[in-house]
């Protein structure tokens, strides 16, 4: 892949040299200027002196030694941390030893850095305090010079301004470009015909080499001023496929030159001084070019994609691309995006859409709680506005990725260090994990995940990358359990990447990256804003006069990472692809099953027999109990015909059991949330479900599929009640909504229609709410033990009740709307009068576990769950519990029961639902 490529060919060059030395030891924006044999010198002087043979390497801001013996290490002096530059013995007390034709050169310093010892690449080892290294040169006689020209680099790395500092290294390096010239005996042939020279630098990630450049009638030539790594490099201008203009530093000066159609690794990338020698030496190759290659532009690319003449990665290789994206700049690494979602399965099912990423929502989008927290901060925030505070590609997200095959640039950009061990790319889920749940982590991926090369997921170099918390070192990516094989990982990318499900969508990605959703209005409704020095144009470095301001700012938008150039301003259309008549899956449940009517065999119940039900509650016993959920069961409702039971749980599914077959029929995820209510709507077509994703999610049984998302709150949704065509939902964002809910005519084929009519304030999280049967009244309870009665008539508070030490767990009306029962942690079931608000009965049970988790009741008696798993009978007037009976092995979570009062449904934290008889 692109990154493996050309690191492949960096040490093919360096292989040329034999140098372990590479740019990536020198500091970002550092250049290395000259390089000199000698000899380092232990000891000078004593009888114990010794002589350690290399290359002494002259750089912008450090000097560094290059031992010729691979068991020793690179030495690197930064040149800010140096005390005293001269020659040996000048000064000094070891004058007596100084000989007249000593080449010497003394460092007197404070820190020194030790590289690549036994040629490891590893973290680089520190030494501090006062100390003295002489280097011998080979050739005495230039001493002095480089003695002066390491004072001047000296003098430049110790001014107080970094912009100043800039400004003078700059300008020694402009004096020794224009001292030199292209060596014309480097040309291939004698007869070529020179058309232009100008200096320029040769860009690889993370450095720059500065240079110059020719162009004749047959190639193309950079020779690096210091010889490094090889004395020239050439380019057959045969060869050329492709030529980009590119951004560098925000700035119009750089050149990127293909001599391959399908690749995103180029054979030369040139930053210029000037834009116009970079326009001329662009217009010389095109012109070149227009005799030998098409030239493609985005539209036409798109064109070849949609026909199927280029594959998915094919295609974002060319969007990368015309969008300044290289692999030569981290800043502008090309960005590929997640595709898949389900990291842990044991088989990726590429059939299934919920195995996809949600291609249409930028990383910062997929979580609806993180996004709702990241909309509230944005809605305070002063212009200029944005969502995310990091980018979706930085060099340090590509770097985090690719540290196991280029470790050295990971040290590089992180001054000598490796990232802490559990911030590593440890593991694929985990990092998806953070992606999606994590408050400042909002990256997408590189193309190395859709490539044939495993290295960048092996840690093949055997390479000391730390320790994690739990004692396991750092070493080899944990794959997905889908995945038997680094190979087996990525070929099964690949097949998602080329699947049918993301050629259908991944126009939507590209609107949000490359297209009309990436700036402006249409960005903002796609919650896809990020800082706005990201953005090209975003600010004009040429218009900050003050150097150090400049300096810092370019720093910043070069680690921050840069959103692409803009490639299309309208909707991007979508893939042609083939349809294939598939048998849909059809439920077991039968959707004309909706619309008959149900067994209404109690309609006709009269007052008596349900008061005959509750006088024979205490009769109640365990029927049949089923363990469908993989943690606490939060809610149930059952259809109006009691064949079809829903449930919701902790563990963010919606259950639908048939009571007739004992068999799970479906399991519904609408999110990663837990599921904290449900409730059917009349005519049991749709099913309601709130979640502590902040959102109320309706559910078409008869088409099995969701019909629409209420995005109704900013924090978890703990309760929801449905009354005559309104919704009513409660959520820890301290509010209860009271929205009109119109149905659709077809159930399951239209989107329900909500206005909000009310919104009830709260001064703390609400965690139930129940209605009167008139639905003229609402009762809340708090996290701190308030109990709340509002009248929805006018929206306004009745009454707040202080009456509970805990959260309040359920709450509800008489069946005459005089009285409000409440039920909390503390144990206490409290008896409210609704007109005056007053407590006028308060009981606890004699034990001092948290009783009434749940209930319902007739006005007289109260069936309630408790913390230990039992039913709980309580008589209201006799102030007493009248019968405990024994059900779930932990707490009791949740009550159902059918308005004949003769079906009752539990279900518990031990994830079972249990269904009670009445015994008459």
């Amino acid at each position: 892949m692109a990154f493996i490529r050309k690191k492949q060919q960096e040490q093919q060059l360096q292989l040329y040299s034999k140098e372990r030395f590479s740019l990536l030891l020198l500091n970002l924006e550092e250049y290395y200027f000259e390089q000199h044999r000698a000899n380092h010198i232990l000891h000078k002087g004593s009888h114990h002196e010794r002589k350690i043979r290399g290359s002494l390497k002259i750089c912008s801001k450090s000097v560094i030694f290059e031992p010729d013996s691979i068991s020793q290490p690179i030495i690197k002096i930064p040149l800010r941390d140096c005390i005293k530059i001269g020659k040996h013995g000048e000064n000094g007390a070891n004058r007596h030893f100084t000989k007249a034709k000593s080449g010497g050169i003394s460092l007197i310093f404070s820190q020194v850095y030790f590289i690549k010892e036994h040629n490891v690449v590893a973290p680089y080892k520190i030494e501090r305090g006062k100390m003295e290294y002489v280097f011998e040169l080979d050739v005495p006689g230039k001493v002095e010079d480089v003695v002066e020209t390491l004072l001047q680099l000296h003098r430049a790395s110790c001014l107080d301004k970094l912009g100043d500092q800039t400004a003078m290294i700059t300008a020694i390096l402009q004096s020794r470009l224009a001292r030199t010239s292209f060596d014309k005996n480097r040309f291939q042939n004698i007869s070529e015909k020179l058309h232009m020279e100008c200096k320029a630098e040769m860009v690889t990630p993370l450095v720059t080499n500065p240079g110059h450049v020719c162009i004749t009638d047959t190639n193309l030539y950079f020779q690096p001023l210091n010889g490094y790594p090889k004395p020239v490099v050439q380019i057959t201008l045969q060869d050329v496929r492709r030529i980009y203009k590119r951004r560098h530093g925000l700035m119009p000066l750089g050149l990127e030159v293909f001599c391959t159609e399908d690749d995103l690794c180029s054979d030369i990338y040139l930053k210029f001084y000037e834009p116009q020698d970079r326009d001329d030496l662009y217009f010389y190759i095109a012109t070149y070019l227009e005799h030998h290659v098409a030239e493609h532009t985005a539209e036409s690319y798109m064109l070849q994609w949609q026909r199927g003449h280029l594959s998915n990665y094919q295609y974002l290789l060319h969007l990368n691309n015309l969008a300044d994206r290289s692999c030569n700049d981290l800043s502008q690494y090309p960005v590929f995006p997640w595709i898949i979602h389900d990291y842990s399965s044991s088989e990726l099912d590429l059939s299934n859409p919920g195995t996809f990423r949600d291609l249409s929502k930028p990383v910062g989008a997929l979580n609806k709680e993180r996004l709702e927290r990241l909309l509230t901060r944005y809605q305070e925030m002063p212009e200029p506005k944005f969502m995310y505070g990091s980018h979706y590609s930085s060099p340090g997200y590509v770097l985090f990725y690719l540290v196991r095959i280029a470790p050295e640039y990971m040290l590089c950009l992180q001054n000598g260090r490796f990232d802490n061990a559990d911030r590593m790319f440890n593991s694929i889920a985990e990092t998806w994990k953070n992606c999606l749940d994590g408050a400042t982590d909002f990256k997408e991926l590189i193309p190395e995940f859709y490539g044939d090369d495993v290295s960048f997921l092996v840690n093949s170099l055997k390479l000391d990358l730390g320790k994690r918390q739990g004692g396991q070192m750092v070493d080899d990516v944990e794959l997905p359990p889908w995945a038997s094989s680094p190979e087996d990982f990525l070929q099964k990318s690949k097949d998602a990447l080329e699947s049918n499900y993301v050629s259908e969508h991944l126009h939507e990605w590209i609107d949000l990256i490359f297209g009309y959703k990436q700036k402006g209005s249409d960005a903002v409704g796609a919650h896809n804003v990020f800082h706005p020095l990201t953005y090209e144009g975003g600010v004009d470095l040429n218009s900050i006069q003050d150097p150090d301001e400049k300096v810092a700012m370019l720093t910043q938008i070069l680690e921050f990472g840069q959103t692409p150039k803009q490639l299309f301003v309208t909707p991007h259309p979508r893939r042609i692809t083939p349809k294939f008549k598939s048998l849909s899956q059809t439920s077991s449940y039968n959707a004309s099953m909706a619309d008959s009517p149900g067994e209404e065999s109690f309609e006709d119940l009269t007052e008596e027999s349900k008061t005959l039900a509750w006088n024979n509650i205490t009769k109640l016993q365990l029927h049949e109990h089923y363990k469908i959920h993989k943690e606490a069961v939060t809610g149930i409702t059952v259809s109006r015909n009691g064949s079809s039971v829903f449930t919701t749980s902790q563990d963010s599914t919606l259950k639908m059991f048939s009571k007739e077959s004992k068999m799970l029929q479906r399991s519904i995820s609408f999110s990663n949330m837990a599921l904290s209510s449900c409730l059917l709507l009349p005519g049991d077509a749709t099913v309601i479900t709130s979640s502590w994703d902040n959102n109320v999610y309706f559910y078409s049984i008869a088409f099995g599929r969701r019909q629409d998302t209420l995005m109704g709150h900013d924090d978890a949704v703990s309760k929801i009640c449905w009354h005559d065509n309104r919704l009513y939902s409660a959520s820890w964002d301290s509010t209860v909504k009271v929205w009109s809910g119109v149905p659709a005519e077809m159930p399951g084929t239209k989107r329900h229609h909500f206005d909000l009519l009310a919104e009830l304030e709260h001064d703390v999280s609400v965690d139930t709410i129940s209605l009167n049967a008139a639905s003229t009244l609402l009762v809340s309870g708090t996290k701190e033990g308030t109990v709340n009665i509002w009248d929805l008539t006018t929206a306004t508070l009745m009454h707040q009740i202080p009456c509970h030490s805990g959260i309040v767990c359920d709450t509800a009306f008489s069946p005459d709307s005089r009285h409000v029962l409440s039920t909390g942690t503390d144990g206490c079931l409290n008896v409210i009068d609704v007109q005056t608000g007053m407590l006028i009965s308060s009981m606890t049970s004699d034990e001092p576990q948290r009783y009434s988790l749940c209930f319902v009741w007739d006005g007289n008696s109260v069936l309630s769950g408790s913390q230990s798993g039992e039913l709980l009978v309580w008589d209201l007037l006799g102030a007493k519990i009248s019968e405990r009976i024994q059900g779930h092995t932990g707490a009791v979570t949740c009550i159902w029961m059918n308005e004949q009062c003769s079906s009752i449904i539990t279900g518990g934290e031990d994830r079972q639902i249990i269904f009670w008889k009445l015994q008459y």
